[in-house]
């Protein structure tokens, strides 16, 4: 009886019968998480270090033009990571977010090495909100690795 149950479960291929939301998420779409979570913590700075030069402390914009340079690199990190995702994985959304971040976050840089206050703060703004929504969506869906289908005629 325990030999029948062995044979029965060597016939199932492997990821039958499994949920599908139960993947594993691959190796490049845990990279993608870890620079998402460091892009998005390093874009959280930025507003505090706009506040410290705003309470009247003049170094807070050293710390804020800073902080922009380290999130921009960031975000072409995540843009590197993402692109990995949609080669291995076969998921485009996080490449196409992470690129639209990008833009964004350079506008939200040219805006405010020109004093356009006017657009570089509700774009802050705009840039915080997105990160959040693209770090929930690639922490909350698994990103595993697409399996090659077998032919049979092969």
């Amino acid at each position: 009886m325990q030999r029948e149950s062995t044979i029965a479960a060597a016939a199932v291929p492997p990821g039958a019968g499994t949920a599908p939301g139960s993947e594993r998420t691959a190796a490049s779409g845990w990279v993608l998480r870890a620079v998402a979570t460091v892009h998005i913590a390093a874009a959280f700075a930025q507003p505090v270090f706009a506040g410290v030069f705003l309470s009247g402390d003049y170094d807070g914009i050293a710390w804020h033009r800073l902080g922009a340079d380290v999130v921009f690199t960031i975000g072409l990190l995540q843009v590197a990571a993402a692109a990995a995702v949609w080669l291995r994985v076969r998921r485009a959304w996080p490449f196409w977010l992470s690129l639209a971040l990008v833009a964004a976050e350079t506008a939200q840089y040219l805006a405010g090495m020109d004093g356009a206050l006017w657009l570089h703060l509700p774009l802050g703004v705009a840039v915080i909100a997105a990160l959040a929504v693209g770090f929930i969506a690639v922490w909350m869906r698994p990103l595993p690795r697409r399996r090659k289908e077998v032919r049979a005629d092969a």
